[in-house]
């Protein structure tokens, strides 16, 4: 993942370009730190700037764009609330629309998220909380006119769903994925797709992870290493409450069919908190919070499992754990003397953000930070101890147009999101490193997914732009 943060003119904004299987969704903000002294980074020059459609502005939620061969797909919510798939050439600044029948509320969690299968029809899901499946595919490729809503994918299990997720596996199966239940009390149903038959089956009889009733899992992945290994790192939670998140676990797998423990050892599914691999036992309100774990690797190709957590002074501090010979070991990577506090139900804004470990183009091990007291930008890590031995510069600059507020309402923010084609299209993921897309709007903060009290803010226009890199 290439993820960066930006503060201009006065604007906080995060870069996410996804080369990972995760949803879409919407950046944490963060200061940029400032470069290093010799350091002369590139920048990103804008190419093309071209109106989508305005939008709805008075919450965050997370819009999706994707790039497929000549032809390039944005799914958000218009000015109306409604879900609406645009469709493009690459060679034309003209769009389609295909207005969808469901609304938006207020509910942070709602992101809408596409992926093109191998016979070329778009699957769209998203604007799901709890709520009956919400999928929508064409009946013929390439032409969003004929998007259709499916009800159901199989029948069972499909009446609260959340998280939506497309992923292919090894053998470039469409998967479906989501949390069946509510926070607290829900489990993960696994779907694949037919290309031939247009259907979809359970991947799996069972639930990947199941929390039997007293806690679900959120997770994080499937990461794909270089040997072709899956991994999926989470965290249990017990109830709507964020501070009930605990125990950091961890499963890998070749198939998304047949799971295991770090060690080897065969996970017979559904995988509950007693058989799964725990790798840090993180007491409930110990500090760690779902949607900030993250999976990395090192320069040998070792996992790097990276989560935040009170340390024994009850201070927020950044882990690195890493599965090395003979198990999981545990590295506290910052010295912070700051403490964020959370708890509560509906979505919040985070305080700490953390990325997964990686190597720039330098081969350095670096991993990105940020909280209020103590700044943001690129650490590098030393290779043994997972210690910060540096800052990274940023290794590009953007555009300063795409960070200004167009809006002068006070709480209004910068809202950006990356092209997430090159996570299933291995033609895309070839493609140049110098070119790249992102769709840009404005949206008041997310507010525990109740209505905003005061004035909402006007339509904003979201705008794609194609970045060169100078």
């Amino acid at each position: 993942m290439f993820q960066k943060v930006f503060r201009l003119a006065g604007v906080v904004v995060v870069f996410v370009f996804l080369f990972t299987m995760q949803p879409v969704g919407c950046g944490i903000a963060g200061e940029l730190q400032a470069d290093e002294p010799n350091a002369t980074p590139k920048n990103w020059a804008i190419a093309e700037r071209i109106d989508v459609s305005p939008v709805w502005s008075g919450h965050r939620v997370g819009f999706c764009l994707l790039s497929d061969g000549d032809r390039q797909y944005a799914a958000y919510y218009d000015a109306d609330r409604n879900l609406v798939v645009a469709s493009r050439l690459l060679d034309s600044d003209q769009w389609e629309y295909k207005v969808l029948p469901t609304k938006i509320g207020w509910d942070s969690h709602n992101y809408v998220t596409m992926v093109v299968d191998g016979a070329g029809n778009l699957h769209v899901s998203g604007n799901m909380h709890c709520v009956p499946l919400i999928y929508f595919r064409t009946t013929k490729p390439g032409d969003i006119s004929t998007l259709a809503q499916f009800k159901s994918m199989v029948g069972t299990e499909e009446s609260r769903c959340t998280y939506p997720r497309f992923v292919f596996d090894a053998d470039r199966r469409l998967l479906y994925t989501y949390r069946d239940g509510s926070s607290g009390n829900g489990s993960q149903i696994w779907n694949v797709y037919d290309e031939k038959t247009e259907t979809w089956s359970r991947l799996l009889d069972t639930p990947l992870f199941d929390g039997r009733g007293l806690m679900n899992a959120y997770f994080v992945g499937p990461e794909r290493d270089a040997d072709g290994v899956f991994h999926v790192c989470w965290v249990w939670r017990d109830t709507p409450d964020c501070s009930t998140n605990h125990d950091l676990s961890y499963a890998r797998s070749r198939d998304l069919v047949h799971w295991e423990k770090s060690d080897g050892t065969p996970l017979k599914l559904p995988i509950t908190l007693e058989t799964g691999d725990v790798v840090d036992p993180v007491p409930a309100k110990g500090g760690i919070i779902n949607g900030n774990t993250k999976i990395g690797f090192d320069a040998d190709g070792r996992v790097i499992l990276s989560y935040h957590k009170y340390d024994e002074n009850g201070h927020t501090q950044i882990y690195n754990a890493r599965l090395e010979e003979g198990g999981w070991k545990i590295y506290q990577t910052s010295d912070w003397d700051y403490r964020w506090e959370f708890s509560g139900g509906g979505t919040i804004g985070f305080s700490v953000g953390v990325g997964p470990v990686s190597l720039d183009e330098n081969g350095n091990l670096v991993q990105s930070f940020s909280n209020p007291k103590n700044g943001s930008g690129n650490w590098v890590l030393d290779p043994e101890t997972l210690k910060v031995v540096g800052r990274a510069p940023a290794s590009a600059h953007m555009p300063r147009e795409i960070g200004q507020r167009i809006s002068d309402h006070p709480l209004i923010q910068v809202r950006t999101t990356g092209d997430i084609g090159p996570r299933y299209s291995d033609a895309a993921a070839e493609g140049p490193d110098d070119v790249r897309y992102l769709l840009r709007w404005e949206a008041l903060p997310s507010n525990r997914d109740r209505p905003f009290e005061g004035e909402i803010p006007a339509p904003s226009m979201l705008r794609l732009y194609k970045l060169v890199l100078e």
